[in-house]
């Protein structure tokens, strides 16, 4: 089954994920794929700022920093004139060796996807207007979608904004057997 993840900007998606891999692990489940942890700085009256995105790469727990907020890149001259996010116009500065990275660890989970494992779980967090709209950032996580259950992975769990979705069910919605969205609670 294919579970699309969905909901508003900062509304706890990547947060009660988490939680499901680690549930998943507990059980004895095999988990590959991204997580997109938000990069928070305390603000002077406590609260807490995102400024910026890491991915962790699943199995392995590598920790790729992905993206700073643009306002932030752009007054630490960070910015890339002809980056991935630039030419999409994102508000979040992202790296291109950082998302090359991460897309070469979606290749090489394509390349093991027919190895079958113990059960499975597939996890892309999150698809989003590069790869949807621009063809562009994590190609290979989108491949790897589009192949549907594999035998390391019956199932998958996508992150994608509500205002993608139809754009994500035309993308995957032939190759899963189902479908089913999730928002989390609260």
């Amino acid at each position: 089954m294919l579970y699309m993840l969905t909901g508003e900007i900062q509304t706890g998606k990547t947060r009660w994920l988490e939680r499901r891999v680690d549930e998943a692990r507990a059980a004895g489940a095999d988990v590959h794929g991204v997580l997109a942890p938000g990069v928070w700085r305390r603000l002077p009256g406590g609260g807490l700022e995102k400024v910026g995105i890491d991915n962790v790469l699943l199995p392995s727990g590598e920790r790729v920093h992905l993206a700073v907020r643009r306002d932030l890149a752009r007054s630490a001259g960070r910015e890339e004139a002809r980056g991935p996010s630039e030419r999409a116009g994102l508000g979040w500065a992202m790296s291109s060796a950082a998302v090359a990275r991460v897309d070469a660890h979606f290749a090489n989970l394509a390349r093991a996807a027919g190895t079958p494992s113990r059960r499975g779980l597939l996890v892309v967090d999150e698809l989003g207007r590069l790869e949807l709209i621009h063809g562009d950032g994590l190609v290979h996580a989108l491949e790897l979608l589009r192949r549907g259950p594999q035998p390391a992975w019956e199932d998958a769990v996508v992150v994608v904004r509500r205002g993608l979705l139809d754009r994500a069910h035309e993308a995957l919605d032939a190759a899963w057997p189902a479908v089913t969205h999730i928002v989390p609670p609260g």
